[in-house]
């Protein structure tokens, strides 16, 4: 009896209940809108998917004011413009012509881009947005080691 009684006492001793400040996760700061290589996931409302033999699109702001990236099957390139506190306009893009099995991929993410009036970084999450703020893509920051 006196064992059982140890074992519930050294029970209760361990459990204890979560401060405010232990449940109070601090916010993580916000990716760089510039130099960081910016991933899609969703384009529209859909997942993005990468079929074989194709590469993982990206996007990439450089401080000059230029964009480059690969849209799944070809690289691109083209002015990108900051305006106001959120505003982002990207110019014609010059993009590679080459055939792959992510064209319907491409075609959508640099569609998206074309639209894109503005943005929001929440973490690591940028979501791109058109005039009319209909979200156009979410893209995740990946960081290269």
């Amino acid at each position: 009896m006196r064992y059982f009684l140890l074992l519930a006492l050294a029970a209760t001793a361990c459990q204890t209940k979560p401060t405010q400040e232990a449940s109070t996760v601090p916010a993580w700061p916000a990716a760089p809108l510039r130099n960081t290589r910016w991933v899609p996931r969703e384009i529209g409302s859909q997942p993005v998917s990468i079929p074989d033999n194709t590469q993982e699109p990206y996007l990439l702001l450089r401080p000059e004011g230029s964009a480059e990236g690969n849209a799944g099957c070809n690289r691109f390139r083209g002015e990108a413009t900051a305006e106001g506190g959120d505003g982002l306009r990207f110019g014609a893009l010059l993009t590679t012509r080459m055939a792959c099995p992510a064209l319907a991929t491409e075609t959508a993410f640099t569609k998206a881009l074309e639209q894109t009036r503005h943005y929001r970084i929440s973490g690591d999450t940028l979501r791109l947005y058109d005039a009319s703020n209909g979200l156009l893509t979410r893209l995740e920051a990946v960081y290269l080691q």
